[in-house]
This record gives structure tokens, C-alpha cells and sequence, in this order.
């Protein structure tokens, strides 16, 4: 569900963003180490674009630490007046909604939702909370609740767990099992309210929050009409249109297992989200085996697969729980559920012994960036 379980500064290392421009003559490769992740820029020439009233655009980069990881949003304006006034409204839009969302902070309107579980009562909600908290609902049911918001009793378990440096108990797994279920969490679509019928019972948003986060700031971005941007929440990425003169946003995908080999595929993207899930920093280490941050609700053990997982999606949150979810599923399963939503696309990657296997939906292949240009910057 997106915990972390591994180092909080490296979670961002699983994608990368590669962008280039192109002169016959000569190319010029810049690799940069932001501390978080590495960024391969590679400028060959200095290209003045145009917006709609001739003027140039230019490229500004923010960051800002969010949620644990590095918050980055890319954009193109006119000038750095512009840019640092709209990037700003877009980071105090993200603490508004870190502030509804997150089970880190104590006041946060999630908590104190899950602090009325069992009550008995009605909970108002906002538009926002109610709004995740519908698709988040939407979300386990087509995924047979391998994606359920209401595995916070477990995590907080493991969480206690990697302190101690311990496996939970059995007894104890159980009875935080017993909690876990989305049929307990009650929505009233009319009124905009929230009831949580079990004692004890928590929400965790940490499969779905990020990749929201980082949509709302694109639509955000648009509506300022500030049309090519990216927002890459630790590694949850939204997007819209692509830098000028390109045909999309190039990605980059880590090899299972590596911090820094790259798969040959490449993505190139407009108007879409990705995300990508695996356990190359978020898990936890007893007894020689490794337990991915990501917990199957119906076992409340983390997935010993070594897998990653890349879901492409019209949304970020649609694409975030979409990853985890086909984390944990069979392969067929993850595959059906795919199909089943539209415009998506999915790539598994999982090691094997000696080898590793692929699989990907139909799809997928027509986000894949020209072989040729993987040759060029040497991948």
C-alpha cells in the first residue's frame, strides 16, 4: 500500500526522467545526482519555443520534500516570475492535501476519521477525502481487495515490526486482519459521508494518495494554463502535454533489484500518469528474506515476489493503486484487471532465477519509445 519500509530518501530512484534534444552534429550528455535520483539531461542545443502569443517558453524545475520523498514539478513558462508564483500555489496545494490524506500527521482529516471507527457515527467528509475515498473503495472491488485502504491496522503493525526488527506475531497478525476489509468502510454518495464500523479500524492512503497528489497538481496547472508540466510525486508521475517540440515525456524504468540499471524500454508520454512499484528501498529484511512495503490485505504479509510493476493510466491514482494491486495478483489476474480499465497499459517485470521474465498487456507497447533514440543515449 505504499508504506515504506526501506530508506524514505531513495524511494524516487525507481523512475527515471531522461530528456534530450537532438543535433546531428554533436550530443552532449549531462548526468546529474540530485541525491534522490539521478536525472540524465542531455542538451545538444539551445531551442527557443514558442507559446501561443510568441513568446518563449522556457523550462523551471522545483522540488520540494513531501510525504517522505522528493516532490518535483517540472513546467514550462514564460518567465521565472511566472513559474515560481504558480509553483508555489501548486506546493501549498499539496500541503492542503497532505493534510486531509496523510496517517503521519496526527490532526490530518484522515485520522480523524479513522479515530471515529466503530463509533457509530456519520463523518462528513471533504471533497477531496470523499473523493479518494470513493475511488479507493472503487478500487478494491475491482481488484478482489488486493488494493484496500483499510489495511492501516497491519501496517502500523509492520511499521512497529521493522523497529523491533521482528516479525509480527500470528496471534497479533490476526487480530489486525480482522479489521481489514472494505465492506466496513460505508460511504453515503449523497451526502458526502463517511462511516467506519469496526473498533480500531485505520486508513491508510498510501497506495493512492501520491498518484492523486501529483494529478491534482497537473489539472491545477492547467486550469492556470500552464499546459506542459509534470508532477512526480517520489515516483508517482502525472503529466500533460510534453515539452514543446516533443512528442512526450521520456521515462526511464529501473531493472528489479537495481537502484541504477536501467531496463532497455523506455516510455514516451503525454496527458497520462505512471507509476511504478516494486521493492528496490520500501521493504523490510528478517531472517534473510525480503518483504516488500506493499501488504496483501488477505494474508498481511508483504510480497516476497521480487516484481516490478509499471501501470500507465489516464490518472495518477487510477495508475498508483492500479500498481499495487498487480503487484500482488497472479499475472493472468493483474492482466484482466487491465483490460478491464480502460486506457491503461501494464508492464511486469519480475526476477526469476538466473533470469528475468516480462510480461506486458496489449497495450502497452504503443507508449514505448523509438529503439532507435534507445541506442543514441546508450541503453
Amino acid at each position: 500500500m505504499g508504506i515504506i519500509f526501506g530508506s524514505n530518501k531513495m524511494i524516487a530512484d525507481r523512475i527515471k526522467i531522461i530528456e534530450f534534444f537532438v543535433n546531428p552534429k554533436s550530443i552532449i550528455m549531462k548526468i546529474t545526482n540530485h541525491g534522490f535520483r539521478w536525472i540524465i539531461i542531455g542538451i545538444i542545443t539551445l531551442l527557443s519555443f514558442n507559446d501561443c502569443q510568441g513568446q518563449p517558453l522556457k523550462k523551471f524545475s522545483f522540488t520540494q520534500s513531501k510525504m517522505g520523498s522528493p516532490f518535483t514539478i517540472t513546467l514550462y513558462a514564460v518567465d521565472s516570475t511566472e513559474a515560481v508564483i504558480i509553483t508555489h500555489r501548486a506546493f501549498a496545494l499539496v500541503d492542503s492535501l497532505i493534510m486531509v490524506f496523510s496517517d503521519y500527521e496526527e490532526s490530518s482529516e484522515l485520522n480523524r476519521l479513522s479515530a471515529s471507527a466503530g463509533l457509530g457515527k456519520w463523518i462528513t467528509a471533504s471533497t477531496a477525502l470523499f473523493d479518494i475515498l470513493q475511488l479507493s473503495k472503487e478500487a478494491s472491488l475491482s481488484s478482489e481487495g488486493m488494493f484496500d485502504i483499510t489495511i492501516g491496522p497491519v501496517v502500523k503493525l509492520w511499521r512497529a515490526a521493522r523497529k523491533e526488527k521482528k516479525l509480527p506475531d500470528d496471534s497479533t497478525l490476526r487480530q489486525r486482519l480482522a479489521l481489514v476489509g472494505h465492506q466496513y468502510l460505508l460511504l453515503d454518495t449523497a451526502l458526502k459521508k463517511v462511516k467506519l464500523l469496526k473498533p480500531g479500524m485505520l486508513l491508510d492512503l498510501g497506495g493512492i494518495a501520491k498518484g492523486y497528489i501529483a494529478q491534482e497538481v497537473v489539472d491545477f496547472l492547467n486550469a492556470a494554463r500552464i499546459t506542459h508540466a509534470l508532477a512526480d510525486a517520489g515516483g508517482d508521475l502525472a503529466m500533460s502535454e510534453p515539452p514543446p517540440g516533443k512528442q512526450g515525456w521520456t521515462i526511464a524504468i529501473n531493472a528489479p533489484e537495481s537502484n541504477y540499471k536501467l531496463m532497455g524500454k523506455m516510455l514516451s508520454l503525454k496527458n497520462r500518469a505512471v507509476a511504478t512499484s516494486g521493492d528496490v528501498y520500501q521493504f523490510v529484511l528478517f531472517n534473510g528474506k525480503k518483504y516488500s512495503h506493499i501488504i496483501n490485505p488477505h494474508t498481511g504479509l508483504g510480497s516476497t515476489q521480487q516484481r516490478n510493476v509499471t501501470v500507465i493510466a489516464p490518472t495518477g491514482a487510477q495508475a498508483d493503486w492500479l500498481a499495487s494491486a498487480c503487484s500482488l495478483l497472479p499475472i493472468r489476474k493483474a492482466m484482466r484487471l487491465i483490460k478491464r480499465q480502460r486506457g491503461t497499459a501494464l508492464l511486469i517485470i519480475e526476477m526469476k532465477p538466473g533470469k528475468i521474465k516480462t510480461w506486458q498487456s496489449r497495450d502497452f507497447k504503443k507508449y514505448l519509445f523509438a529503439e532507435k533514440w534507445q541506442r543514441i543515449i546508450g541503453f
